[in-house]
């Protein structure tokens, strides 16, 4: 599950805009990510089934957005990181990652390009900062930072009805973006609004950014759009078990500044046709060999792995740990991610969950496990 941390007393919790919506909500609010941010309207379980099988929103405007423009904008983005920016075409958006110089991840994020020498990065909330210095470290040559993130609101409208709202507020064909790509268009009434066909759950839908100003007059909007369907509002939590069922990494939780993008098993977004930081060693990596993986698993006993559990073999050496866990809604079964050694790593392996001193039973799994 996500982690919820308690927050120190002198650190300066923030808001995001639309906070005084969420509380009249009745949405239960928790620090995350140096935000207060709602966790829960109703129940995690509720919500959870509201996204699979209808649609609901999530407000995520804690999220980072830098803008990287000017004649060196592309040269910047593809030494910093690891996919290959230079494939991407007008209104296409891009996963990637930062690689950092010791063989880990600064963060991953998304790379829009919204036309010739002109991108955006979406980061993720915690690391806005980190990830800013770390860019601007790297921005020898010039190109033009502008960190919009104050600026911007981002609502994640989710579910398989989603679209059918969403289209409700635009003239913009939604259904002509394909996955991973965007159109910027008038949308509620307001201008200039990315229309994103993007998610972190994996039940479909669209995520939309729009200006701070405009922001509660948009959420509105989707709502009386999707009163017919019954939208909800949909928290952190549910959010959590929503992306685990997928296997979607949580930077902090499956990918940090200690994992490798290829033991994550991100090596699919690491191109190797062109350098990148610390691309030389990483190269290195993937001709050796990694020695552990991030693998999926299903509990086989009855019991939910949760996040720095030990894993075990069948002899009781530890292998590994839990990265994140929960027991899914759409399963009934307790599911996780984590790494283990590369030997124990094929799936079907049988692999144990220390929990209290016992060892439970679970099976390496091929991800998504719905």
């Amino acid at each position: 599950m996500i982690t919820f941390a308690a927050t120190s007393i002198y650190m300066e919790i923030k808001q995001v805009p639309l906070q005084h919506v969420h509380e009249k909500l009745g949405a239960k609010m928790v620090p995350f990510a140096g935000f207060n941010m709602p966790v829960r309207y109703s129940s995690d379980i509720e919500e959870h089934m509201t996204v699979r099988n209808c649609v609901g929103v999530f407000d995520v405007s804690h999220m980072g957005e830098f803008t990287i423009k000017g004649t060196y904008a592309l040269d910047l983005i593809q030494r910093v990181t690891s996919n290959d920016a230079s494939k991407l075409i007008d209104g296409q958006a891009q996963y990637s990652c930062l690689p950092n110089e010791v063989g880990g991840i600064v963060d991953d994020l998304i790379v829009y390009k919204i036309k010739e020498n002109d991108y955006l990065l979406v980061v993720n909330a915690g690391n806005i900062e980190k990830d800013w210095n770390w860019i601007a470290k790297h921005n020898t040559k010039g190109a033009e930072m502008t960190n919009i993130s104050e600026d911007i609101c981002l609502f994640a409208v989710q579910g398989p009805k989603a679209v059918g709202v969403l289209q409700k507020l635009t003239a913009t064909d939604l259904s002509s973006i394909p996955y991973y790509h965007f159109a910027i268009g008038e949308f509620a009434g307001v201008n200039d609004v990315v229309m994103s066909n993007t998610g972190y759950t994996g039940a479909g839908g669209f995520e939309i950014y729009v200006n701070k100003a405009s922001a509660e007059k948009v959420w509105n909007e989707i709502f009386r759009a999707g009163a017919s369907e019954n939208i909800k509002p949909i928290g952190l939590g549910a959010r959590d078990t929503l992306r685990l069922e997928k296997g979607f990494c949580l930077y902090g939780n499956d990918i940090d500044d200690t994992t490798s993008p290829l033991e994550a098993g991100l090596g699919w977004i690491t191109k190797f046709t062109k350098e990148f930081t610390n691309s030389a060693n990483l190269l290195k990596q993937k001709e050796a060999g990694v020695t552990k993986k991030l693998v999926g698993f299903k509990m086989i006993d009855k019991g939910i792995p949760r996040h720095d559990y030990q894993l075990k073999d069948a002899a009781g050496n530890v292998i590994g740990k839990v990265t994140s866990g929960t027991q899914s809604p759409m399963l009934s079964v307790g599911v996780g991610l984590g790494y283990v050694t590369t030997e124990n790593s094929k799936v079907g392996t049988e692999i144990f969950v220390d929990v209290r001193g016992k060892g439970l039973k679970a099976i390496v799994t091929k991800v998504p496990f719905v």
